[in-house]
């Protein structure tokens, strides 16, 4: 009995010791930091761009380092006398006044040098603390186990939770300051001034579409409709590899990576294999036709085309994942691993009607769609980057005398036209005239329809019907079939915009 208590007597002294673990903090490195600052306030500067008053732990700490921040970006100076007046001074700290802590804080400062260590410090300590915090949800909702939340949906939450910890050093959500807000506006004017071409967004490499669009804006859903033959993944595909060839690194404060021109492209290809998606790219690029390309009906002189170009690609920064049938939760998680791991600036899925939805198998296909979409525009936002979702529409378009494509032609989802932020139609009438062709060369409509198919021949409309930015209307483009290209129209006749 004596050799039992014996053994178990470690392993009591352990829980008794793991229930009184205390969350990892810092109280020393803490004042080290607010010290320096009250001394000398460019310290604040060395820690601002990644430290936030919710990282230290003390809430008085908090405050006073948020009345600082404050304090130094209105240009006016931070000390023990300035602050003072901002904080309930008479408060007691210990066996100390607000006030005199605050004049303590100061006498006992570490140099300026060791600032950004300190709060290195402090924002990892504060990410621990989140980690437990996420961790014991975890613990405590699987031995729960609410009947709305299955093991699935628990995974998912727990990692948009550690992503958004992991993007941001926080995970709660909440209110944001209006200021904040008008900040990241006033920054995004500015960077759009700086920008090549002056845009707001993400520019598509079309020059004309971009020039309505204000190119692709970040956390948007665009959806690029059309009918089976219309373009709509060529036209997915022009884009992305627009965007992923123009990338343009820029190195951050905190080491990472932000693009300043184009970005990192991941693209999903439910329809096609990655080969066919490449055949495609390649044949656009190179003005090589993709037939010819898989007949390898090629010249010694393509093929070292081919070879040139295929060295390029291997330096652009365009990921594909072809599989099938995927459903919006695994589509966010790879998202997620994707902006981790390289980076993402533009999402491209091909289409939404070959996904599925998160939860159960439903006989409802109209709710599994708003569920698609829902899930869409939140990944949008949850990781700022604009996704061009790709759309079939229905079969009454056919039925019409008039093939240009409506909002109410969007299968399956009035879901699709509300969440979406752009509704991007492709619309090709050359298509349509050219199954119209007369069979008799001689009969007299013949000449009619000759004339009709030239003037439409090599062009494509994208009719933006909705667009919560700007107004909607036609962009006029030009495209080549046999290299499934769109570019901008060269020939000034034509009118390239017309708003509806």
């Amino acid at each position: 009995m004596n050799e039992i208590a014996r053994r178990l007597a470690p392993i009591a002294k352990e829980q008794a010791e793991a229930q009184y673990r205390e969350a990892p903090n810092n109280l020393e490195a803490e004042q080290a930091l607010l010290g320096a600052i009250l001394v000398n306030n460019d310290a604040f500067y060395r820690v601002s761009d990644f430290l936030k008053p919710v990282h230290l732990n003390e809430p008085l700490h908090r405050k006073i380092f948020e009345v600082a921040g404050d304090i130094i970006r209105m240009g006016k100076t931070a000390n023990p006398v300035t602050i003072k007046t901002f904080l309930k001074a008479d408060e007691k700290v210990g066996d100390m006044t607000v006030a005199q802590y605050l004049a303590r804080l100061a006498s006992e400062a570490v140099s300026i040098i060791n600032a950004e260590d300190y709060g290195r410090a402090i924002y990892d300590l504060a990410l621990r603390r989140s980690l437990i915090t996420i961790g014991e949800d975890m613990v405590n909702i699987a031995y729960d186990a609410p009947l709305d939340m299955p093991p699935q949906s628990q995974i998912e939450d727990a990692e948009r939770r550690l992503f958004e910890l992991a993007e941001t050093g926080r995970y709660d959500g909440g209110f944001q300051a209006f200021n904040d807000a008008v900040a990241l506006a006033i920054d995004m004017a500015g960077q759009a001034f700086e920008r090549d071409g002056h845009l707001s967004g993400i520019s598509s490499g079309i020059h004309s579409l971009d020039a309505r669009m204000g190119g692709l804006q970040r956390s948007d859903l665009i959806v690029l409709a059309g009918r089976p033959g219309m373009g709509k993944t060529s036209l997915a595909t022009n884009i992305a590899w627009n965007v992923a060839h123009a990338y343009e690194p820029e190195v951050q404060a905190d080491g990472s990576f932000k693009a300043r021109n184009g970005g990192v492209v991941g693209f999903y290809s439910l329809e096609m294999s990655s080969e066919q998606l490449a055949t495609r790219i390649i044949s656009e690029q190179t003005d090589v036709s993709s037939s010819k390309i898989r007949r390898g009906d090629i010249s010694e002189a393509e093929f070292e085309k081919l070879v040139g170009f295929s060295q390029t690609m291997q330096k652009t920064p365009l990921y594909i994942d072809q599989t099938g049938g995927i459903s919006i939760a695994q589509l966010s998680a790879r998202a997620r691993r994707l902006k981790r791991q390289r980076g993402l600036d533009c999402l491209v899925v091909d289409y939404i009607q070959l996904m599925t939805g998160s939860g159960k198998s439903s006989d409802n296909r109209v709710q599994e769609i708003t569920q698609i979409t829902t899930g869409l525009k939140a990944l949008g936002k949850e990781l700022n980057v604009p996704i061009i979702a790709l759309s079939q529409l229905s079969r009454q378009v056919e039925s019409r005398e008039d093939k240009r494509p409506q909002l109410s032609d969007l299968r399956e989802s009035g879901s699709i036209e509300q969440d979406a932020d752009v509704v991007l139609f492709v619309f090709r009438e050359e298509y349509y005239v050219k199954n119209m062709e007369p069979r008799d060369e001689f009969d007299p409509k013949y000449e009619e329809w000759k004339q009709k198919f030239e003037s439409v021949k090599g062009t494509a409309d994208v009719i933006i019907a909705k667009q919560r930015h700007g107004p909607t209307g036609t962009v006029k483009l030009a495209f080549q079939s046999e290299f499934t290209r769109f570019t901008d129209l060269a020939d000034p006749s034509f009118t390239q915009y017309e708003e509806h």
